[in-house]
């Protein structure tokens, strides 16, 4: 909180701004034009504001009359849904017929291109200079900014790259004209006396396409790369260069990308970068950044803004169980500008200062802290974004005189995501601008101390009563495992630990486990890493049909005991166990990493989602456990409660060797049912750790048996036996086919028709609609395809293209796959890694050679040379619904192509195979999302998203058709189907005399 005698004198100077801009209003606000009146109409309408702001996003994709046309009735509705100042284009396209839509269609695309243009200095260079040039003879210097942050190839980060380049030469030809700007004294030649004329700023992750913190050396060495090249031009014309700061995500990459560039030359003074004063640590980065200028004696300078992503960033943390890093309340990213803004002036020997905001309390903090620190004027300059806040821009130029406009150039197609942002900032409740020029509120309110309205702000939230949700029987709500968080330096530095930790380890002999007892046997099978296999990570005894018949006899003899255990103690066990599994996170990662080949994010993935399923299955147990009363006659009870089945045989699969197996032995378990468990051959050391965490947890004896095995041995006795009861099981169709048909005999001694949950494969496929959004689009049909190796049976096997975007959307798709490497997965720079083994290796490339044949080959990616499982990443275009590879799961990374007329030929395609688990779909067309829920017939559908990684609770899994019988995976009806339901009856009634219970449906 600042003393009394600076805050007043702030409020003074604010208050005589605010005077001085009397009556004046952005362009923003100003409802004598169409965005005027659309932003009014925006922040009087929330429904509205989201389609308006939705519509502008999908704009540059309404290539054609139609799909404009179409837009606008899908997201507006008819002429009496619309707001006035749309309505009244509508009514008077309606009077003109069929000519009528082409009148609405180029009145509102005008209008959108004009509102674009007020934030853009200019989509050619030519275009740009010219304004510029405008500005300059207004007085004000500019920091231009190339549009388009989304690169997905290493040529459109090269286009980027170039574009500035191109910009930079035209700049240096034409500044020799420019005079500069004036000030008090200094050089003439130079704005102010000190700046340079030139001034960009470059968003760094559009130098790398595939940036990323979990690759955190790659990403700096690939963005410095082409920051160099940049930087050197901007040296040529004596300019300046700001790194600009973008999502969370990255912020520790740009950072280190700073420091290493500013070291690179150290000796030239115009390098800045950006920090959001809305990130809760960026006190300490400041100080860091600080720290580390003066420990290496450089020049540096800060543009210190608030932060343009705070819904992003809240909605990636709260979705990924991180800690929010941006501040909840407004008024605490004001008083954190105002505290790092004065900490960064304290400092101003070896920090310039770009002061970036339009909130008049800001700015005028910043002044009068100025003043009374005594800070030069070439040691600092204001900024505001181009096409916003006029009236504060000219105030600030009749006080400070030094003011640059940050103005973003290039086409208008990146320019919309740009666009959304500012249109969202600008009508957000919290907004300075709307609230001084649209809404005129108190200018008291406005110049208050931002620490004061903090206090009282947080002292009304801790006064408002908590929502908090209660899970069953007194346990905290069910909540997600927190997701690997790269941006920690902890985690990144605890993979390559844990894997040289888990190497110590290798060479062990692993036994079974049966009734308690760990059984050794004779015939063993090594375990190898599949990016190395002559890596024999360990030895696994494999079981016999003797051993195995141990095993069910165990868990039959367990079971009574085991069944009649109340089952919040069954749950309790589960507990225990995710918590066991949560202290070794990163060391049961490092294992699947080494046995399967999973990359650090998936492999991580895959033990959360087990520890998910612990805690989740505990607490529907507990839900269900209870006996609920059915009816409410008087006169009688109805108690419907369930039991276990008996001794349930669980048979995982490879790919997710931790989550999967855990989920279906943690439902066995925790419904009271005695598990033997076959894991996968070539998985079974991580099969092996479902017994260390199930012995930590104190599982009594026989309820849980680990019988690793070779299917041809003893798959078939372990199915068959009469003591079983129950079969989970997750692999192929084929092998689960078999399983259903031989589980459907009766064998002698048989007390159960034998259950079977049964999660099969997929042919999974994602349509990519006319109007969607390839930057979103791309990326995540590549990941959805080739992460770990395409060997997920949700992967995305086949992308169904709509014809009007099939060549660009299969330019940028190749483009970005051919930016990706393969190599061993425990290296962060390669994007695929080797699959599961020598047969998986020969199926797949078999399967690439059928497709090339029904199609034609888009990329094949290079492989390493030596030893490894590895095949390319493969891209079969020309491919339709009768092409085996459009029908058969390959269970690998081939990615069939295939191009649709329409979108209901795309539906239909979707819908031709005899699988149905997931699919997906991009589309910014209500009317398409629509008809995708109705008819893409698959067990998850997921919208605008990449197809894979369901999540418990969330997203419960499982699909229908020959991908599984109907189970649904960390779902509320999961556990049913591990359980018979019973019912008892009770007459209450005696010698006419019956109890009344609280819900009868008695006499009133």
């Amino acid at each position: 909180m600042l003393n009394s005698e600076l805050n007043t004198k702030i409020v003074n100077r604010g208050k005589e701004f605010f005077g001085s801009i009397s009556g004046e209003k952005p362009s923003l606000f100003n409802k004598g034009a169409w965005m005027g009146k659309a932003m009014d109409w925006s922040m009087q309408n929330e429904q509205f504001k989201i389609q308006m702001f939705r519509f502008v996003d999908v704009f540059p994709s309404l290539t054609t009359s139609r799909l404009l046309t179409e837009h606008i009735r899908e997201y507006f509705g008819s002429e009496q849904d619309m707001p006035p100042f749309m309505a009244t284009g509508a009514k008077v396209a309606g009077m003109l017929g069929s000519f009528g839509g082409a009148v609405l269609n180029k009145v509102l695309t005008s209008n959108i291109e004009e509102m674009a243009r007020q934030f853009i200095v200019g989509e050619t260079t030519k275009e740009a200079v010219k304004n510029l040039e405008k500005l300059r003879k207004d007085g004000f210097a500019a920091v231009v900014d190339v549009l388009g942050e989304a690169t997905l190839s290493e040529e459109e980060a090269e286009v980027y790259t170039n574009t500035y380049l191109e910009l930079l030469e035209a700049l240096k030809k034409e500044q020799g004209g420019w005079k500069g700007l004036p000030g008090r004294g200094g050089d003439p030649n130079l704005d102010w006396g000190h700046a340079p004329k030139v001034n960009v700023a470059v968003k760094p992750t559009a130098l790398f396409c595939l940036a990323n913190p979990q690759d955190f050396e790659g990403s700096v060495v690939a963005i410095l790369d082409r920051m160099r090249r940049i930087f050197r031009k901007v040296m040529e014309l004596n300019g300046f260069l700001c790194i600009d700061m973008e999502s969370y995500r990255h912020k520790e990459i740009i950072l280190e990308v700073f420091r290493r560039l500013k070291l690179e030359y150290r000796d030239y003074p115009h390098l800045g970068i950006v920090l959001q004063a809305y990130l809760k640590d960026n006190d300490k980065d400041l100080d860091d950044l600080l720290a580390w200028a003066k420990q290496n004696g450089v020049q540096i300078s800060i543009r210190l803004v608030k932060g343009a992503y705070w819904d992003y960033e809240t909605v990636k943390a709260k979705q990924n169980d991180w800690e929010i890093p941006v501040w909840t309340i407004k008024a605490e990213s004001d008083a954190a500008f105002e505290r790092q803004a004065r900490r960064i002036l304290e400092n101003h020997s070896i920090c310039h200062f770009a002061c970036a905001s339009h909130n008049i309390r800001s700015i005028s903090a910043v002044m009068e802290m100025a003043k009374e620190l005594n800070i030069p004027d070439e040691r600092y300059e204001f900024q505001v974004l181009y096409g916003m806040a006029e009236p504060v821009r000219k105030g600030i130029l009749k006080v400070a005189g030094r003011i640059r406009l940050y103005a973003p150039y290039g086409h208008m197609v990146p320019g919309m995501g740009y666009l959304v942002r500012r249109l969202l900032e600008n009508t957000a409740n919290e907004s300075f601008l709307r609230q001084s020029f649209a809404e005129d509120a108190q200018i008291e309110r406005l110049l208050e101390d931002p620490a004061v309205t903090v206090e009282r702000e947080r002292a009304a939230r801790a006064a408002k009563p908590k929502k908090e949700r209660q899970g069953p029987g007194g346990l905290p709500a069910f909540e997600n495992e927190a997701m690997v968080d790269f941006t920690r330096a902890d985690h990144r530095a605890a993979f390559p630990s844990s894997i040289a930790q888990v190497r110590t380890q290798l060479g062990k002999t692993y036994p079974l486990f049966i009734n308690g007892k760990e059984i050794r046997t004779n015939d063993l099978i090594p375990t190898v890493n599949p990016n190395r296999p002559s890596e024999v990570l360990g030895q696994i005894c494999q079981a016999g049909t003797t051993e195995v018949g141990d095993a069910i006899a165990a868990a039959k003899a367990a079971f009574p005991a085991w069944r009649d255990t109340d089952p919040r103690t069954r749950a309790e066990y589960l507990l225990k166990a995710a918590k066991a599994a949560r202290k070794r996170l990163f060391e049961l990662s490092a294992w699947q990493i080494l046995e399967i080949g999973k990359q650090w994010d998936q492999a991580y993935a895959d033990v959360t989602e087990a520890i998910d399923f612990l805690e989740y299955y505990a607490r529907e147990m507990i839900r269900l456990g209870q006996p609920q009363r059915v009816g409410h006659a008087p006169g009688e009870l109805n108690h419907y409660f369930y039991e276990p089945k008996g001794v349930a045989a669980v048979i995982a699969p490879w790919n997710f060797p931790l989550a999967i197996s855990m989920g279906m032995a943690a439902a066995a378990i925790v419904t009271g049912n005695c598990v033997v468990f076959k894991p996968s051959g070539i998985t079974s050391i991580i099969g092996w750790h479902l017994v260390e965490l199930f012995r930590e947890a104190g599982l009594p004896e026989g309820v849980f048996n680990y019988t690793p095995g070779r299917g041809s041995v003893m798959g078939d006795y372990l199915v068959d036996h009469p003591d079983v009861s129950l079969i989970a099981f997750t692999g192929s169709m084929e092998t689960g086919l078999r399983i259903i048909d031989r589980a459907a005999k009766v064998h002698p001694g048989q007390a159960n028709v034998k259950k079977i949950i049964c999660e099969m494969g997929g042919k999974n496929a994602v349509i990519i609609d006319d109007d969607a959004d390839l930057d979103e689009a791309v990326p995540h049909v590549l990941y959805s395809a080739f992460g770990f190796q395409g060997q997920k049976c949700s992967a995305c096997s086949r992308v169904i293209v709509l014809d009007a975007v099939y060549d660009k959307f299969i330019e940028r798709l190749v483009s970005m796959a051919k930016a990706t490497k393969v190599g061993p997965s425990e290296d962060t720079t390669h994007y695929m890694g080797a699959v599961a083994d020598d047969k998986a290796q020969k199926s797949i490339k078999e399967y690439a050679e059928i497709g090339k044949k029904e199609g034609h080959l888009l990329y094949e990616s290079p492989v390493p040379s030596g030893e490894g499982y590895y095949v390319p990443m493969t891209i079969i275009g020309g491919i339709k619904p009768e092409h085996r590879i459009a029908q058969e799961e390959i269970f690998g990374p081939v990615l069939a192509v295939m191009r649709a007329r329409d979108f209901d030929q795309a539906i239909e395609w979707t819908n031709s195979t005899k699988f149905a688990l997931t699919g997906g779909i991009f589309s910014r067309s209500p009317e398409h999302l629509a008809k995708a829920r109705r008819e893409f017939r698959v067990g998850n559908l997921y919208i605008n998203r990449n197809n894979t990684g369901a999540l418990v609770e969330r997203q419960p899994f499982g699909g229908a058709r020959m991908s599984g019988v109907g189970t649904k995976a960390g779902g509320p009806d999961y556990l049913l189907h591990f359980m018979d339901p019973r019912v008892v009856t009770e007459n209450t009634m005696r010698r006419g005399f019956a109890p009344h219970e609280e819900d009868d449906d008695w006499v009133e």
